[in-house]
């Protein structure tokens, strides 16, 4: 199979959040079977020119965006064996930013999903499945059905559409997506794109493509309510024959204690006695009280009220009252970068805030912690409880999503699990769970040390996820052969 990953970021070039390594990561995977698995993206300013000096330039061509005529470089890059196209227009992605601060995002990515449909004649690539990810490229279903499926080139091209977060719905005027796509009324009713009187990438995606995918289970069943489904849920509901949760996973190469150059002391789970080691080399770089009888607890986060920042603020005190350290890593609403610059001046060696994106300190992190904290209102898969997991650092979580599906609580009595979870989103149920965490540590560590080494030797990888993802790829195009032999005993018929 042929199978184009359209995707707005993709990590080791560019990444904000967890998208970049899902598609930096599953196309790899799905390459070890066998497929021509290929990825494109656009070319931001942000990517290092270490790449670029690899890229090499392929050709380029014009496109109509509505009345404009705009330019569309395309550059290649063989990376892990799977070759990388970037699309090049300094006008939209030649900026100090990846997202969301020019207010022309709408026309950014309409751009970037008729590039990706225009470039493949050129590039001499055109795919059985076209697998698009978020609102950035949700359009590109749409514009294939509308505009290209009559081009003989084009008519056996399948879609899937991933959607990594469905809060994030690219949301912009129909009057201004019209003047840039140029695709007729009926493509903004309520069967269509239109959503409450907006134009709806999301849900471009949704309805036009020929199979929808979640990155989990659990989050697929929660959208399809209206507490989770972002208004969405009705129409989630009636593609339910055509929703799949697929469970993302990890790249273990990348997140791997036993190799892990990054961190100060490598180990496994035989050799999980090592892994204080990282806990007293990230207390004395962070400025925190050198111990290793203190517990850590660690949030590696984007700091916006989705990742439960406000359960940690309600209840901060009583959580630094139980004298565990807690280290935070992540960037974002003023409000939260506000509330842990106070706690590190308020609990000064107990609470190191670093208000970064930084790849290194991460893995430090996540090898030193004893516990990493998720408490998320929602959260569609998570990848840094599976990441910590694998460190043996115990998640402490709410049963949502993707944590649901990867968290299991300890139970005292028959000593499964490999995390401590809470069901309500609800600040003191989390203080609960986080004060008997560390009463274990204290007085259990025989336990806790047992529940970490499990943790650790879970599977966390791509592998079975990647085999799902081929499993769904062929089902499209099966049921595409057998729409295609339809329609050729309808024209025979129609001829005689």
């Amino acid at each position: 199979m042929k199978i184009l990953f359209a995707a707005s970021e993709c990590v080791p070039f560019v990444k904000t959040g967890g998208l970049a390594d899902v598609v930096g990561a599953l196309p790899k995977e799905i390459l070890k079977t066998g497929e021509d698995v290929r990825v494109i993206l656009p070319l931001y300013k942000a990517i290092d020119q270490s790449w670029r000096d690899q890229m090499e330039h392929m050709l380029y061509f014009y496109i109509n965006l509505g009345w404009r005529r705009q330019y569309v470089g395309i550059m290649k890059l063989v990376y892990s064996g799977i070759t990388f196209y970037f699309v090049d227009n300094e006008q939209y992605f030649g900026r100090d930013y990846i997202y969301g601060m020019g207010g022309d995002e709408g026309e950014r990515f309409a751009f970037f999903s008729r590039a990706v449909l225009e470039a493949l004649t050129k590039i001499d690539f055109i795919p059985d499945v076209i697998h698009c990810h978020d609102w950035q490229t949700g359009l590109i279903p749409i514009l294939l059905k509308a505009q290209y499926k009559h081009l003989e080139l084009y008519k056996n091209v399948r879609t899937i559409y991933t959607i990594h977060n469905l809060q994030y719905q690219g949301l912009f005027p129909i009057d201004m997506m019209e003047d840039l796509l140029y695709l007729g009324p009926w493509a903004y009713t309520s069967e269509a794109l239109e959503f409450f009187g907006m134009c709806s990438c999301m849900k471009g995606g949704i309805v036009f493509a020929d199979e929808v995918t979640t990155v989990s289970p659990t989050y697929s069943q929660e959208i399809q309510t209206a507490y989770y489904g972002e208004r969405l849920d009705g129409l989630l509901r009636a593609r339910v024959d055509h929703l799949t949760g697929i469970l993302n996973g990890i790249d273990t190469v990348e997140y791997d204690p036993e190799h892990d150059g990054l961190i100060a002391q490598t180990y496994t789970a035989e050799t999980y006695d090592k892994k204080v080691e990282n806990k007293l080399a990230l207390q004395r770089e962070l400025g925190l009280t050198v111990d290793a009888d203190i517990p850590m607890i660690a949030m590696i986060t984007r700091l916006s009220g989705q990742k439960g920042l406000d359960l940690v603020e309600c209840v901060l005190p009583e959580i630094m009252n139980t004298g565990a350290q807690l280290v935070i890593l992540g960037m974002g609403e003023s409000r939260y970068v506000d509330l842990f610059s106070w706690a590190q001046w308020k609990y000064p060696n107990q609470v190191s805030a670093n208000f970064q994106m930084n790849a290194v300190l991460s893995h430090k992190i996540y090898a030193g912690a004893d516990l990493f904290l998720m408490p998320s209102l929602f959260e569609p898969c998570g990848l840094s409880q599976l990441i910590s997991l694998r460190y043996g650092t115990l998640p402490v979580t709410r049963e949502t999503g993707g944590l649901r599906d990867t968290v299991l609580a300890y139970n005292e009595y028959t000593g499964d699990g490999n995390g401590f979870t809470f069901l309500y989103y609800n600040a003191h149920d989390m203080l609960h769970v986080i004060e008997n965490a560390v009463r274990m540590f204290h007085n259990q560590r025989d336990i806790f040390n047992g529940l970490a080494i499990r943790a650790m030797k879970g599977q966390y990888g791509w592998d079975q996820s990647a085999k799902k993802y081929i499993e769904l790829y062929s089902a499209v195009l099966k049921r595409r052969e057998a729409e295609n032999a339809a329609a050729e005993k309808e024209a025979a018929e129609a001829e005689k």
